[in-house]
């Protein structure tokens, strides 16, 4: 027995007990900063077109690798939306940001969501023929407050939906940014910007070790929980795909960092809905598309608040739906809570999409 849990204990530690494992996927294009890649088999594509079913686009948050929505497909419990999405029949399309380096210091958010996420949607509908000629979007984080701009900033984009789980739209209902709105408004966050500014954005290390300090439980209990789990390979391969996932988070690009610090917190544009980006100006509540909203009071990253501010914001949608699901941050996305409540709410709202398209 000792000798098994010995070399359990050195699987975990070449982090060799979770698979390496992705859906099979291809790339349609390789454009700098937005690789956009579409999942499934070929046959898997060719029975979706003949059904008629919509195509998702997962866009990702910054900061945040592509491949959040296919973490560990073919593991237990799930933790992959897109082997979820092609169960059910759906051909999921994910944007690829790529990495974040000094080069992208001058990135802001108008290039995501009046360049690169429409560019996305345009080529998902051209490869895709079928399904009405539109597009769902899913965003995890800020990967739906990205969708949200996109939305709002062209209403003539083919998106049929917009589908946001953890995705703060509040950052006043976020602790500690009241403090730090107090704290920078006399000077309209200049110091701080001079900072971003030097620093290039926020260097991946930087972003790691904060994600890592939202769950300092998790980290403080993990020598116990890989002790505890010795005998218990399916919860070690969960630790360590999580555990992957913290380390190849990238950074925030230096324009986009100085946008969140003066736009979402030191003039709270977001909460307002209103939110503007030298010549363009961006209003969430124009928003006419469905509205599909995850939040979470087990969330140390966006508040349960934070989320549920948009039943407020999104007044011309023709329809909002919000849910509670209760579960980390990440939790929310993918995992056993994601499994059993997120994905399912999830496909019944789009159900309920296609079920309106169907001809009386």
């Amino acid at each position: 027995m000792l000798h098994t849990e010995l070399a359990t204990l050195a699987r975990v530690l070449r982090d060799d007990i979770a698979p390496h494992s992705h859906s099979e996927s291809a790339v349609l294009s390789d454009r700098p900063h937005a690789r956009l890649i579409r999942y499934g088999t070929p046959e898997q594509l060719t029975a979706a077109r003949a059904a008629g079913t919509v195509p998702v686009l997962l866009v990702p948050p910054l900061a945040v690798p592509a491949r959040c929505y296919d973490l560990a497909p073919g593991s237990s419990p799930g933790n992959s939306v897109v082997e979820f999405l092609l169960a059910g029949g759906t051909i999921p399309y994910v944007i690829d940001f790529g990495p974040v380096t000094r080069a992208e210091r001058r990135l802001g958010f108008e290039d995501y969501f009046d360049s690169f996420v429409p560019r996305a949607i345009r080529d998902v509908v051209d490869d895709f023929r079928g399904g009405g000629d539109a597009v769902d979007l899913l965003g995890w984080s800020l990967g739906g407050t990205l969708s949200l701009m996109t939305a709002a900033n062209d209403p003539g984009l083919p998106i049929r939906s917009i589908m946001t789980v953890g995705t703060p739209l509040d950052y006043m209902k976020l602790p500690p940014y009241p403090l730090v709105r107090r704290i920078l408004a006399p000077t309209g966050g200049r110091p701080a910007n001079y900072v971003l500014a030097a620093l290039a954005g926020i260097p991946a290390p930087l972003v790691q070790l904060v994600y890592r300090g939202f769950a300092w439980e998790r980290e403080l209990k993990k020598p116990w929980y890989i002790l505890k789990n010795l005998n218990d390979d399916e919860a070690l391969a969960r630790m360590q795909v999580i555990d992957r996932f913290q380390r190849s988070l990238p950074g925030y690009p230096g324009k986009v960092a100085q946008q969140m610090l003066a736009n979402f917190i030191v003039r709270a544009e977001l909460g307002t809905g209103v939110l503007r980006f030298d010549d363009l100006t961006v209003d969430l509540r124009s928003i006419t598309a469905p509205v599909f909203m995850v939040g979470s009071h087990l969330d140390a990253i966006a508040t349960h608040a934070a989320v549920a501010h948009g039943e407020q914001l999104f007044t011309a949608s023709s329809h909002v739906e919000f849910h509670t699901v209760e579960s980390s941050h990440l939790g929310m996305l993918t995992g056993a809570a994601a499994e059993q409540h997120t994905w399912p709410a999830m496909a019944a709202f789009r159900a309920r999409l296609d079920a309106e398209r169907l001809p009386s």
